[in-house]
């Protein structure tokens, strides 16, 4: 039997958190040729969604898909993401979450190694390398 992923349950598990502490959930996803996102919002091959239930209407947190409609600059799109694909959701006002290795990533390494690699990196630590800035996101195991 193939083995679940945990990750659409944790982002589910987020999801309900912001929801339940009046916070805006935010996903921060990796653009690859399966995921349906506006283009011209695509920085650096990422996009940052906001799926608030303000924000996203008829939301869906399927196992393998996150879809949804939302307006970018006034029009509706349909969005539809891979769960592969998502690299962290968190809470906009707090930037509390969780931070996800990609699929990819994840052939080559055990799933709790992909955890003590970002634990291990200096984003987690509170500083950007580059720049020295405070960083808010946290690790949550």
């Amino acid at each position: 039997m193939k083995e679940l992923s945990t990750k659409p349950y944790l982002i589910r598990a987020i999801y309900e958190w912001c929801s339940d502490s009046g916070l805006t959930p935010y996903l921060s996803v990796k653009v690859d040729a399966q995921t349906r996102v506006p283009d011209n919002f695509v920085k650096d091959g990422e996009i940052i969604l906001n799926i608030s239930s303000d924000a996203a209407h008829h939301l869906t947190l399927g196992n393998d898909l996150i879809q949804f409609s939302a307006r970018f600059s006034g029009v509706s799109r349909e969005i539809s993401v891979p769960v592969g694909a998502v690299q962290g959701i968190f809470a906009k006002e707090t930037s509390q979450g969780v931070l996800f290795t990609l699929e990819g990533d994840v052939s080559t390494t055990p799933a709790d190694a992909g955890i003590e690699e970002l634990a291990k990196s200096p984003l987690s630590k509170g500083t950007s390398p580059s720049t020295g800035d405070k960083r808010r996101f946290q690790i949550v195991k």
